[in-house]
């Protein structure tokens, strides 16, 4: 049996729908790829370079600490730390153990990865000693610091899982709250793997990528790439949060070749770059995090920066679809298709849309998750026949390419029109006095709903003047009703808006 056909027999074809076998395994991935490629370079940061045989050594060691503090196979483990080696090391430690590595949101308040903790039931939590103060109330679960761990050595081989069963839960990340409660997204060690070689078979391998890691471990974006480094055996250089200059400056200094990113990302990079434009070995913008304004594109068109603007979300396993590099010009502004093993409809009150029908985007394929962490209810209403119901809105083409406009829940309707606040953003964002903005429903006596933007101006401009602006483009109904100047926008620790929070700023003191 050939190599492509043992990684594609993963998988089987049952009545038309991906099913995982329950007793297939592989090589746990670290281990494999120190055997394979021990002196490839397999992550650098600003103060360390390190090999894959060296990462798996630090990872063996770490697995033996998180072994002696008592952690066994399907524990679920609250991980809690900025990104860094170290936090690496544990994710890898945790996989060699067997245990369920459950990654918290580093911007949660402690009442909230409180509730995660116990609606998790993790038994014991890793973090980075500078969260401390935000957790030192949290008494339901054992805490252990990274410097507490070393305190703890010695184990064997015989003590680590050196298989990784597929359809095991890997990884619990809870979905970013911007639509009502979070929610435990179970990923399967299956569910990262097919994400990998979606990944591979679209964007390609090459023998010199260097991906650069601006987003954070812990959300989706970022763990997805650290379990395609170690799959492809492909470096990664990591910073521990974004800065536009840094990112910048490793793209022209370090020879990367892929970052991933989302819009407001993108657009820092782009007024820090200035006139300047990325070496020709850079090959890869994967922008993803929703929908992109046109103007936004269009400016990366013209510095020739290669934008693969892509669509995917935490019940994924990160990307679903992705616009090939070929169709960047054709179909701007698009999505691109679903990726290798996956499908994609759209639906309408349980009838499939037409070309160009606005429905809510439906996927499948096996990259997506089983489920959510003790919610069957939310698990039975998201899949339905084996098809996840993103309650994202969107449109196909003539040609089938995935057009998102908007959340379903941050949709406005005004006197019984369908408004989509990000189509009214990327309006706001073309007129050169706006740097940031978000796009919100009011509640209104007349309409039910109207349009209101929050503006973070970048040079001096009026209310008046924007809302002028908006009516040469927009529909008279899409109009924003009022624009508020604020001093920053609600977003999670990826960077997405937080469209839901923004109608709370009016009751705050954010407003000039």
């Amino acid at each position: 049996m050939n190599t492509i056909h043992q990684a594609f027999c993963i998988f089987r074809n049952l009545g038309g729908e991906f099913q995982l076998f329950n007793e297939q395994s592989v090589p746990n991935w670290l281990e494999q790829r120190a055997f394979l490629t021990p002196d490839r370079v397999a992550i650098k940061t600003e103060c360390e370079i390190v090999t894959f045989k060296e990462l798996y050594e630090k990872s063996k060691e770490r697995a033996y600490q998180l072994k002696r503090i008592g952690i066994n196979k399907d524990d679920h483990i609250a991980v809690l730390m900025k990104n860094s080696i170290e936090m690496v090391t544990t994710i890898h430690g945790l996989m060699l153990i067997g245990a369920v590595t459950v990654l918290l949101n580093t911007k949660l308040s402690e009442t909230e990865l409180s509730w995660q903790i116990k609606d998790v039931q993790a038994v014991k939590m890793i973090y980075d000693e500078s969260f401390q103060e935000r957790i030192e109330n949290i008494n339901e679960i054992e805490k252990f610091t990274v410097h507490m761990l070393r305190l703890y050595r010695n184990g064997t081989a015989e003590e680590l899982q050196h298989c990784l069963m597929l359809n095991d839960v890997a990884t619990i990340m809870y979905t970013s709250g911007t639509t009502g409660y979070p929610k435990g997204v179970m990923q399967t060690y299956g569910n990262h793997f097919s994400s990998a070689i979606n990944s591979a078979i679209n964007l390609t391998i090459q023998a010199d990528d260097k991906w650069l890691v601006v987003v954070p471990l812990f959300h989706i974006s970022g763990l997805s790439i650290l379990m395609r480094s170690v799959i492809y055996g492909m470096g990664i250089i990591i910073h521990e949060r974004f800065d536009a200059r840094l990112t910048n400056k490793a793209i022209m200094d370090e020879k990367v070749t892929i970052v991933s990113v989302v819009t407001t990302m993108l657009q820092q990079m782009l007024e820090q770059l200035g006139k300047d434009n990325y070496p020709k070995e850079f090959r890869c913008m994967l922008l993803g995090g929703g929908p992109a304004p046109k103007p936004v594109l269009e400016k990366c068109r013209d510095k020739d920066i290669p934008v693969f603007q892509t669509y995917g979300m935490t019940e994924t396993s990160s990307q679903i679809a992705t616009l090939s590099a070929e169709y960047s010009l054709s179909k701007l502004g698009s999505a691109g298709k679903p990726l290798f093993q996956c499908e994609i409809k759209i639906m309408d009150n349980d009838c499939r849309c037409a070309p160009y029908e606005e429905g809510e985007i439906v996927v499948k394929g096996p990259n997506v998750t089983n489920g959510y962490w003790k919610r069957d209810d939310a698990t039975s209403a998201s899949i339905k026949q084996s098809w996840f119901y993103t309650g994202d809105i969107g449109f196909l083409d003539e040609d089938g390419f995935l057009f998102v406009l908007d959340r379903r829940s941050d949709l406005i309707i005004s006197g019984g029109e369908n408004i989509y606040p990000a189509e009214i953003e990327a309006v706001l964002l073309s007129h050169p006095a706006v740097k940031d903005v978000g796009v919100s429903g009011v509640e209104d006596e007349k309409w039910g709903e109207v349009p209101c933007g929050f503006v973070i101006p970048s040079e001096s401009v009026t209310e008046s003047e924007l809302i002028e602006y908006c009516k040469k483009n927009l529909a008279s109904y899409k109009t924003p009703k009022k624009i508020f100047f604020v001093d920053h926008l609600p977003r999670n620790a990826a960077n997405k808006l937080m469209r839901r929070n923004l109608r709370l700023s009016l009751n705050g003191d954010n407003n000039k």
